[in-house]
């Protein structure tokens, strides 16, 4: 992501664009796959850990990125496409791998759909489908039955 793209996101989203957030926010369009805090941490040695905590939180806050919980216990941070300030509209299937342990979107597959009792209303979602992804499939072929 350029500066710029940042900065219009931000912009879209109701947040004041600084250095540090423009620097996060490019860490996490960068990214191909939802990433853990010690990842980003490792990635961005240059920013404050508490800076980059209270970063990702406004950025939630914004609905400008997900959190979501991998399956394994871990939370990971994905950049939220939306351009809305108000609600998520980019919610999707997330895929676990058991064997590599990594955590896949699938932006083409939407949440499916989950009717609520009446009175309740859903801020937020998780769906995670575990399993073995087609390249430990592949590589591992036999083993993991």
């Amino acid at each position: 992501m350029t500066v710029e793209e940042c900065e219009q996101l931000m912009q879209e989203h109701g947040v004041k664009p600084t250095a540090n957030r423009i620097m996060v926010l490019q860490a996490l369009g960068n990214e191909p796959m939802p990433i853990t805090l010690l990842e980003l941490e490792s990635t961005m040695q240059t920013v404050d850990k508490s800076v980059l905590f209270r970063t990702l939180t406004l950025f939630q806050e914004h609905h400008m990125l997900h959190v979501i919980e991998d399956g394994a216990g871990r939370m990971r941070y994905e950049l939220c496409r939306s351009h809305d300030h108000d609600h998520d509209d980019d919610l999707h299937v997330h895929f676990y791998c058991n064997a590599c342990r990594r955590t896949f979107c699938f932006n083409a597959l939407p949440l499916p759909g989950v009717a609520l009792p009446a009175g309740f209303e859903m801020s937020s979602a998780n769906y995670v489908v575990k399993g073995v992804c087609a390249q430990c499939r592949h590589r591992h072929k036999g083993e993991l039955s």
